[in-house]
């Protein structure tokens, strides 16, 4: 189970315990006798790139070498220091001078992958905020702004064409850890794995159903419509149809043993063409998978898996 202080940045803030200690003095002094990882509102980077961060009706100060790991070393570039301003940010409390609390948050995130890697394997599902998307795929922080990515061809079945297809920045996901390497301290990510099988996600359709879609492929053979985030059906082949389009479709027939679903467009919808994943499309989302079997146990002819191994 995933510990509450070592979540995902924007998710601890929300403790009532969290907003108390960093409004008391008190509690501030506490917290950093004992270590604790706390959270609150960066509000300013000056020009050496220290951040202020609000504590109540004081203030604290992460220093430029404790803003991030990797900064002191140039691993990690400067904007993830100037990004953070207007965000929340976790620290661990290190002392106080002139007047203000001084914070780091590297320790906070040294802290947190330390327990991530020990206390993680292959396997294990745990939390993730969305930062940010680039064509090969979505960053997420899997806590205190350790971040890690999830690759376009992980994030579901269904093929896609940009991860702002399934994901938006700051939107709370779940992923499944694929490798740890304690050396680096780099955890591998994946995402489709908790959208359900073939057989799932075909449960929800029926043969004569009428049903909203995505195309997402256009071959010579027909078109790959996607009925849910980890299911796609082919259409015969249509005028006007572009990847991206919100669609219609008439479903003709569900074959497990070849793990096909026949379709024909009906029409053009006019919808957004953007489908983000949802709570309802997750059939995961804690625990631990050893292996997981995407294609029909009667089907023969593409097995489609992810076995995960320490």
């Amino acid at each position: 189970m995933q510990r509450e202080e070592y979540l995902p940045e924007g998710m601890l803030s929300a403790a009532a315990w969290c907003r108390a200690c960093t409004r008391s003095p008190v509690l501030l002094q506490r917290a950093m006798i004992e270590g604790d990882i706390l959270e609150a509102m960066a509000v300013h980077c000056d020009a050496e790139h220290n951040l202020t961060v609000e504590l109540g009706e004081e203030t604290g100060v992460i220093p430029r070498t404790e803003a991030a790991v990797g900064i002191e070393t140039g691993r990690t570039r400067e904007i993830a220091i100037l990004s953070r301003v207007g965000k929340p940010v976790c620290f661990q409390v290190i002392g106080r001078e002139a007047g203000r609390w001084v914070l780091s948050r590297r320790k906070a995130q040294e802290q947190c992958m330390q327990w991530l890697v020990q206390s993680h394997r292959p396997g294990d599902v745990i939390r993730a905020r969305v930062t940010h998307l680039e064509p090969f795929g979505a960053f997420v922080d899997i806590g205190c702004g350790n971040v890690s990515l999830i690759g376009i061809e992980n994030i579901s079945v269904s093929r896609i064409a940009h991860p702002r297809e399934r994901f938006y920045p700051k939107q709370e996901i779940y992923a499944v850890i694929t490798g740890i390497d304690a050396a680096s301290g780099r955890i591998s990510l994946s995402h489709r794995e908790l959208l359900g099988t073939w057989e799932q996600n075909a449960q929800r359709l029926h043969a004569g159903e009428t049903v909203g879609g995505i195309v997402r492929g256009i071959e010579e053979y027909g078109i790959f419509v996607e009925l849910t985030p980890n299911l796609s059906g082919l259409a015969e082949r249509r005028e006007g149809m572009q990847a991206g389009m919100p669609v219609a479709v008439y479903i003709k027939s569900i074959i497990p043993e070849r793990m096909k679903i026949k379709l024909v467009i009906l029409d053009a919808l006019e919808c957004p063409t953007q489908k983000a994943v949802s709570a309802a499309d997750y059939y995961i989302t804690g625990g631990h998978i050893d292996c997981w079997r995407y294609t029909p146990p009667q089907c023969g002819a593409k097995l489609v898996q992810t076995v995960f191994s320490c």
